[in-house]
């Protein structure tokens, strides 16, 4: 498995039609709910003030991640920065 740390800021255009938004952010949470149910999603923190959202992604490889995200329906909306995580020697844990 592999971590991923990544940042999603979401930008819906004032303009778009009310409907087409509500039934895309219900998309969005229907999809984003799937996903944190299937473990491949176990985090998601709101980042407080911004229409925006840090995450963390368990999953096989990058290739996963970029399919998961290019999936997610605000994704037209989105700008996405990530980070891929690895263990660090310091941890406790290890």
């Amino acid at each position: 498995m592999a971590l991923f740390h990544v940042r999603m800021d979401v930008h819906i255009p004032l303009d778009l039609d009310p409907d087409v938004r509500a039934e895309t952010v219900a998309r969005e949470k229907a999809y984003s709910q799937q996903l944190q149910r299937a473990g491949k999603w176990p985090q998601i923190w709101r980042i407080v003030g911004q229409y925006s959202n840090f995450s963390i992604f368990d999953v096989e490889s990058a290739d996963e991640l970029h399919e998961i995200l290019f999936n997610l329906p605000l994704f037209p909306y989105m700008d996405i920065e990530v980070t891929p995580l690895t263990r660090h020697g310091s941890d406790v844990k290890d």
